[in-house]
């Protein structure tokens, strides 16, 4: 059995941004349009009108101020509201392979590692823009990796699942390093003409590389101490989009085939299944919640943040403390824990104890206990 750590990061964050004003104008438009089109059913009680959004109250809702997105111009289109990404060849790399060597090589970097290093490729993510070949081997066959490759998805959670799958092979001698990415291009599952949804959702993709203790020589290494998971089934989250879609000809094109939620019973479900799950997993490793350094959480909305850490603490949390990056990046589902974690991670002192968590649908939530080497 082997000691395992995690010891390089990465992030692809791309080009294009929208502000919640630029959404809000674009969301406004449409709303306008529908309502103008539909008036007389709308007059009539046989349509229910349309109510704009704006900006403050994207905020409030959810402490989102900006995403970051694969497609700008697309999504701000109110005669389209979905990204426009052109269909590429079988001889080009996909969109999320393409995303997921950007977060993979700046990992390979931190970690000073090569892709002869590495054993093998995890693709943990919310949606998967095929069903085969796996990203992750198109992946490993663009980055020169031997070994294997597998797609997994656990929607948000996806991230800490994966660290953990990594982390098992490592410890069983099953693989030297894995390279776990998390390409996420969630406007592409998002209803843009939902007001009380079309905000929440940016694009970014992450990498993290999981290896032997022993053959580490980073400076950003962190023990993987522990690893829990969890998953209950619900439907207040679900996205009903699927290869049998084309079976049923009549649901093509419904509202339940792109992202939807029901928003309060997740947050009432999910923030102490979350804080009772960390506070389990500390306990049975003989740790002090009041010990935790920093808490990387799912990036989905400020408040369950607030709400789960002060149910763990007792006390609000400082910044330093469970950092913030859902304010410019959106949720961007997997890839929002492991954001965090990359940007606020080189300031802790040898020895901090860290916990990084995601959860979401399924319900799904994972927990890992990091220790700052």
């Amino acid at each position: 059995m082997h000691n395992v750590v995690i010891s390089g990061t990465g992030l692809y964050t791309p080009a294009n941004s929208i502000s919640n004003e630029e959404l809000v104008q674009s969301f406004n438009t449409y709303v306008a349009q529908f309502n103008a089109d539909n008036a007389d059913a709308i007059a009539r009680g046989e349509v229910q009108a349309l109510t704009e959004s704006s900006a403050a109250f994207i905020e409030k809702a959810s402490g989102i101020k900006s995403r970051f997105v694969m497609d700008k111009d697309g999504i701000l289109d109110p005669q389209r509201m979905a990204p426009r990404l052109p269909e590429r060849s079988n001889d080009e790399w996909s969109v999320l392979c393409q995303m997921a060597i950007g977060a993979a090589e700046q990992a390979l970097q931190r970690a000073g590692k090569t892709a002869a290093d590495i054993d093998g490729v995890i693709v943990a993510c919310s949606n998967l823009q095929r069903a085969y070949p796996a990203i992750a081997i198109e992946v490993q066959e663009a980055l020169g990796i031997q070994g294997f490759g597998f797609d997994m998805n656990v929607a948000c959670s996806s991230a800490t699942f994966g660290i953990q799958a990594a982390a098992n092979s490592v410890q069983l001698g099953q693989a030297r390093a894995i390279l776990m990415v998390n390409p996420e291009v969630c406007t592409g599952h998002l209803n843009f003409r939902d007001r009380d949804s079309h905000f929440i959702f940016g694009d970014a993709a992450t990498a993290v590389i999981i290896e032997r203790a022993d053959l580490a020589t980073s400076k950003y290494q962190f023990d993987v101490v522990s690893t829990k998971l969890l998953t209950k089934f619900s439907n207040n989250i679900r996205n009903n989009f699927g290869f049998l879609n084309r079976a049923a000809e009549e649901g093509i094109g419904a509202r339940d085939k792109l992202f939807v939620q029901e928003g309060r019973k997740v947050f009432k479900d999910v923030c102490p299944m979350v804080a009772e799950l960390i506070g389990e997993h500390l306990e049975e490793n003989k740790l002090n919640v009041g010990d935790v350094k920093r808490f990387w959480l799912h990036q989905a909305n400020l408040s369950m943040n607030h709400l789960i850490v002060r149910k763990l603490l007792g006390r609000e949390a400082t910044e330093e403390e469970a950092p913030v990056i859902l304010d410019t990046y959106a949720n961007t589902s997997s890839a929002g824990s492991v954001i965090a974690f990359h940007k606020y991670q080189d300031d802790l002192a040898s020895g901090s104890l860290a916990v990084l968590s995601s959860f979401g649908a399924g319900y799904s939530i994972g927990s890992v206990i990091l220790r700052k080497r």
